[in-house]
């Protein structure tokens, strides 16, 4: 796939197994929320695939509502790119990820098939059960996002 946006992975990624669309959410502290789906073992953003004539973002917005009960503004939600990456819980297939950002508004519960929440301190060693998506792309992207942020700041 030769659409991905600028700064990732290849511009000659293979078409993936897998579309979906997924969402930072952080709380006061910085902190970024993880789900576990059930009969899983990989803790990964809230999100998931689309319904057919959905786009990302609308995918982004009803999979927090199913999920964890939230409402998001449409804009609000803040695109950070799209990344391929394997997926966490088929084994062999990849996945193509449109990764967004957004205010936390509320508390997110789990519903529908999150079996578990987790909130993960990324400025903290990383727990060894994250989905790749997040782990090898969004993590390390947030970070030197941050980092620029932060050499702007003290300019």
């Amino acid at each position: 796939m030769s659409t991905m946006t600028p700064g990732h992975d290849t511009n000659d990624a293979p078409t993936p197994d897998i579309v979906v669309s997924a969402v930072v959410l952080r709380d006061a502290s910085g902190r970024i929320l993880t789900v576990r789906k059930a009969g899983t073992q990989r803790f990964m953003l809230p999100g998931g695939k689309p319904e057919p004539g959905e786009t990302a973002a609308h995918t982004a917005i009803r999979e927090c509502a199913e999920e964890l009960g939230l409402t998001l503004d449409p804009n609000r939600l803040t695109s950070l790119g799209v990344f391929m990456a394997d997926a966490a819980n088929e084994p062999g297939l990849t996945l193509q990820g449109s990764v967004f950002e957004h205010p936390l508004l509320g508390d997110p519960a789990a519903a529908a098939e999150i079996a578990e929440l987790r909130w993960l301190d990324p400025s903290r060693p990383l727990p060894d059960d994250l989905a790749p998506l997040l782990e090898h792309h969004v993590l390390p992207m947030l970070t030197t996002r941050h980092s620029g942020l932060r050499t702007e700041g003290s300019a």
